[in-house]
């Protein structure tokens, strides 16, 4: 398969070289010098293992270094890092601000206006306690800070199984005495899982049907790699029933909520009016998604913040966000509270909806079998536009179990090759075995015109799949019929 894009696509675009897994996998590397030593060689040699296994990542190529690519891989949903109306209003602001370089160390050493007063500003605008917004550098340290934090020995963490790796990381280093996963989405599963802990016939058992020991339920409201989004209310439903002592509760990461749902944008615990509810031990707010920022904020009782100031490690020895990067955040927010990201996000759902629905039909219409192509969207056509997500994922499975590169790898070469159109495939270790997928992230940004594009790309290509399946199977069964 060709591997760089031709210079005679439409629009004059240039040739940019796009590696693909194949071609790295069959790249050699370079003997180790003498100096390296036992260490750099064996980096080189798990390197070269998981370019064998086909399971090896890059950063992707340069998306400005082809002009007229239609990007659909990135996370600003609302376009807000394109949008003149918000660059006007951040160089404005930044105009207007005696403060906007630098932040003077970490929070403990220093607690700048800017930070304290843009917590104030949060804990109104997300309807929580005065003292209850914790300004954190990313998504990620958010997510590390409280769940390394916050379980205490003797308690349990339920949470689904596709939580974030941000969420895996803070719950390995956790003091929780037990940790159990339950099926994604599942809330007879969750039920059976809560149900054998509270039941069991153990110390644990006692103390959480005694009220002494908590359970945590870890989720997200809208999964990053599936696009699905939690039954929230049902959940905790769940847990008033089988911990009605009310030592049950949740931290949920809205991280992908976040601008789109809800009253001004305040996510799908507002959506669903579960803002201040006593199981909703905390929350994450971030601002790299819809919002174009960087940082996230905790959102949880006061008690808790004041405890994370002193247990919470990745963030008390962090340096704290920038002065430039409150002032951006704020802008962010300015926009969401005049009303204009509500504005955006129906309009980005309208789309969402648009596409699911029109995709699905023209792969009925073209006798697709699912096996080549589905969007793995939980929405229906009957569904209202807030039950669809800009993350949608696009399965394939393998012609057949020998195949070294899945057919979601070969279709993201060919996009780009053939469409100029970049969406990131999510293999395996990202995602488990036979959940590989093409990520397609739609943005405000894409027109009806981009959509189609992809549209007709993702169509032509499955339709032609469908063919040479079909060949191939007509072909074994001639030989079997040989023998």
């Amino acid at each position: 398969m060709n591997s760089t894009i031709d210079s005679s696509l439409p629009n004059g675009n240039t040739s940019v070289p796009l590696p693909s897994i194949v071609d790295l996998a069959n790249r050699p590397f370079p003997a180790p010098t003498v100096t390296s030593g036992a260490l750099v060689t064996a980096l080189q040699a798990s390197i070269q293992s998981r370019l064998s296994k086909n399971i090896w990542f890059v950063y992707p190529p340069n998306v400005k270094a082809s002009p007229h690519a239609i990007d659909f891989s990135l996370g600003d949903y609302l376009s807000f890092t394109s949008s003149d109306r918000f660059r006007k209003h951040l160089l404005d602001t930044i105009n207007r601000s005696p403060d906007i370089l630098g932040s003077g160390g970490t929070r403990v050493l220093v607690n700048p206006h800017s930070i304290t007063s843009l917590e104030a500003r949060l804990e109104s605008f997300f309807h929580v306690p005065t003292g209850g917004a914790l300004l954190c550098q990313s998504g990620y340290t958010g997510n590390l800070t409280f769940l390394s934090a916050v379980p205490q020995p003797g308690d349990v963490v339920v949470y689904d199984e596709f939580i974030h790796a941000s969420m895996h990381h803070g719950l390995q280093t956790c003091q929780a005495e037990k940790q159990v996963s339950f099926k994604h989405n599942d809330l007879g599963d969750l039920r059976r899982v809560l149900g054998g802990l509270v039941g069991a016939d153990s110390d644990l058992g006692s103390r959480l049907r005694g009220g002494t020991s908590t359970v945590l339920l870890v989720v997200e409201s809208l999964y990053s790699m599936d696009g699905t989004i939690a039954c929230l209310a049902e959940q905790i439903r769940v847990l008033e029933e089988l911990l009605p002592l009310g030592n049950g509760v949740m931290f949920i990461d809205e991280a992908h909520a976040t601008g789109l749902y809800g009253p001004q944008g305040r996510g799908r615990v507002a959506f669903e009016g579960l803002e201040n509810h006593p199981r909703i031990l905390g929350r994450l707010c971030t601002f790299g998604k819809a919002l174009g920022n960087s940082g996230a904020v905790l959102l949880t009782q006061p008690v808790v913040n004041r405890y994370l100031a002193n247990y919470g490690r990745p963030v008390i020895y962090s340096t704290t966000p920038t002065n430039l990067s409150v002032l951006s955040i704020g802008c962010s927010f300015d926009m969401l509270e005049d009303g204009t990201a509500s504005v955006l996000a129906t309009q980005l759902l309208t789309s969402c909806k648009w596409f699911v629905e029109t995709l699905r039909t023209r792969l009925a219409r073209n006798g697709v079998p699912q096996d080549i192509m589905y969007a793995s969207v939980h929405a229906t056509a009957g569904d209202d536009i807030t039950a669809f997500t800009p993350v949608i994922p696009i399965m394939s499975s393998p012609r057949n179990k020998t195949d070294t590169v899945h057919p979601v790898t070969e279709l993201e070469l060919e996009l780009r090759t053939n469409h100029n159109i970049v969406v990131r495939a999510i293999p395996f270790p990202i995602v488990p075995r036979g959940h590989e997928r093409l990520r397609v992230c739609l943005n405000v940004d894409h027109g009806r015109e981009d959509l189609e594009k992809l549209l007709g790309a993702l169509v032509g290509w499955a339709t032609r799949e469908t063919a040479i399946r079909a060949a191939l199977r007509e072909e074994q069964a001639l030989g079997r019929s040989r023998l």
